[in-house]
């Protein structure tokens, strides 16, 4: 931990002056804005992005990042956080570990930052103990992800905590832990999301202690959902006493309501069979499901009546998953299974509703006498599937209802975006929804959700892999290039906007074929190598008081779009990379926070 040096007093009177102004706009202080996670800031007019108004390197480690993951910067980043003139954002620092990509070799912090004129200046930086768990070979590298409430700083801590430190100085307050012990392998697993009333809730996840960077080698200890009041009075509720205690709701009929530990779960066939399903009454084999945890990355979502909203899944399994409703006392109300709810897989007949799936096995389809609408890879109705790679989390809509983005991968990986009913009950999918939590535009007394709408290209269910023994079975039946082999779905990168029964309404499709990078000059070079666009790296736009929407691009480019969903303006930032997603912010000004190949970018007039 760093505090401000004399030097720097003139700079720290300022910051500390405005941290107590009163800001009529609203402050964007959590993952996706607010307890709902709207990303609507009606409030604020976004200013337009005619230039960068700063830049800031918070990830110098990129560079080993993309070297051990082949290019792709596979990392999980904070949303900027801003209380009125002060800026608080993460900071990575340490080394990567390129040999086996064991995520705790690094280091993790929270710098403040302030506006002084023109410039966005660093006052103060804190270094945390937290550590992420697990290595690239588990999942993509996991969110450090703090908050502003109650005028302090929350960040994520080690063994379970988080820190609450003072805004203006960055000096620790109190470390925050709800356990009263310490546990090496207990992570603070989610980012931290703050009610109306200033409670914080945040989700843990504890392994075995020889675990720490194999996550999966072993089962889960338990999993817990923390509350924390604006006093530092804490409670705790784990989520297999939350799961005993709520509904199970929307099983398919046959099945085990709520899977043990060792009860067992289904896996995919073998690539050995296909192409899939190996026969229209092939059985799929079983693995031990594991312990039902919550899933990392997923920032609890806040209902206005107080029901908090999250995510579990069986520690080893992908395909048993459940969005659960929490009382505001932990307790659990009711857990909606994902299971048995998409139809629109195999086409062998062409005559499957929605389905994307082509009926030509040696073009990337099923089976030629699969049955019609189910998943390959399982030979029956398909299910979201939550993996710990991504960062989707539940967003609570107007109404009421919650929608939640669930990974499927027949449908080429774009997943599903499901929506429940406030009872738990399953309302219907769109077809993406793949590390996705989705903005929010209410207007004429109903609402619009604004999504990512990737189209990747690959293979309908399995893209061929040159170091699988099963590379040529692959090769025939999961042909690369999806435009070639189904024309009519071709690959397509898009920003669409869905009205409340989730039909499209408008798409904005990504046009560019050049990918840029930013020069020590400051100059711009490119090349064309992106045939069909890039696809787009947001994982939670955002959406101003004029009903603009704030989106980034695997291109490198920040983008405006209108209402109507056509284009309004958009800058380049520093690098087009493939990415994990990163989100976006709105300063009360109207400033855009931006993020970018490990920099945090500023945009405005």
């Amino acid at each position: 931990m760093m505090k401000p040096s004399s030097s720097k007093w003139l700079l720290f009177a300022a910051f500390l002056c405005c941290a107590v102004v009163a800001v009529q706009a609203q402050n964007w202080t959590q993952w996706a804005l607010d307890p709902q996670h709207t990303g609507n800031d009606s409030s604020v007019v976004g200013q337009p992005p005619n230039r960068i108004l700063a830049n800031v390197v918070y990830d110098p480690l990129v560079p080993q990042e993309q070297a051990v993951a082949g290019g792709d910067l596979l990392v999980h980043y904070q949303v900027p956080l801003v209380n009125g003139n002060n800026v608080y954002m993460e900071f990575k620092s340490g080394t990567y570990d390129t040999t086996n990509a064991i995520f705790s070799s690094q280091t993790w912090g929270e710098n403040g930052f302030t506006w002084v004129g023109a410039n966005l200046v660093q006052i103060w930086s804190f270094t945390s103990d937290w550590k992420a768990p697990g290595n690239l070979g588990d999942f993509w590298e996991p969110v450090f992800h703090a908050a502003f409430a109650n005028g302090f700083v929350y960040v994520p801590g080690g063994n379970g905590t988080i820190y609450k430190l003072n805004a203006n100085n960055g000096a620790m307050v109190t470390q925050i832990n709800p356990f009263g012990t310490i546990e090496r392998n207990r992570y603070t697993a989610s980012p931290i999301t703050v009610d109306s009333a200033g409670n914080l809730f945040y989700n843990v996840v504890q392994v075995p202690p020889q675990d720490a960077d194999e996550f999966y080698a072993k089962d889960v200890v338990d999993s817990w959902i923390v509350k924390v009041t604006a006093g530092d009075a804490t409670s705790k509720a784990s989520y297999k006493q939350i799961l005993k205690q709520a509904t199970i709701k929307g099983v398919p009929a046959g099945e085990i309501t709520l899977p043990g530990a060792n009860d067992p779960c289904e896996v995919a066939f073998s690539q050995s069979q296909l192409p899939l399903p190996p026969s229209p009454t092939a059985v799929p084999g079983s693995t031990p499901c594991g312990t039902q945890r919550v899933a990392l990355n997923v920032a609890p979502a806040i209902a206005p009546d107080g029901t908090i909203y999250s995510v579990t899944r069986g520690h080893f399994v992908t395909r048993y998953n459940y969005l659960v409703a929490i009382n505001p006392d932990l307790t659990g109300r009711w857990a909606a299974s994902m299971r048995g709810k998409f139809t629109d897989g195999c086409n062998p007949t062409g005559t499957v509703p929605g389905s994307i799936m082509p009926s030509d096995p040696l073009h990337g389809g099923c089976r030629a006498n699969a049955n019609p609408g189910v998943d390959p890879h399982v030979n029956h109705v398909g299910m979201g599937r939550v993996f710990d790679d991504e960062s989707s989390t539940p967003v609570v809509l107007p109404d009421g209802s919650i929608l939640f983005g669930a990974y499927t991968a027949y449908n080429y990986a774009q997943g599903h975006l499901m929506k429940f009913s406030a009872n738990g009950d399953y309302l219907g999918a769109f077809n993406f929804g793949w590390d996705s939590t989705d903005a929010v535009r209410p207007h004429d007394g109903t609402y619009s959700i604004v999504v990512k709408n990737n189209h990747y290209g690959g293979g309908a269910y399995c893209d061929p892999d040159p170091s699988s023994p099963f590379y040529q079975l692959q090769l025939t039946y999961c042909p690369e290039d999806r435009t070639a082999n189904n024309p009519s779905n071709p690959e397509e990168y898009f920003i669409s906007q869905l009205g409340s029964d989730l039909a499209l309404e408008w798409s904005f499709q990504s046009t560019n074929t050049q990918s840029c990078k930013r020069n020590d000059d400051g100059t711009v070079s490119c090349v064309s190598d992106h045939p069909r666009g890039f696809e787009w790296c947001v994982n939670a736009p955002v959406i101003d008081h004029n009903g603009l929407t704030y989106v980034n691009s695997e291109d490198g480019n920040l983008y405006v779009l209108n209402p109507d969903g056509t284009l309004n303006s958009k800058l380049f930032q520093q690098l087009a990379v493939g990415a994990a997603y990163t989100p976006a912010s709105l300063g009360p000004d109207g400033k855009i926070y931006s993020q970018n190949a490990g920099h945090l970018f500023v945009a405005g007039r």
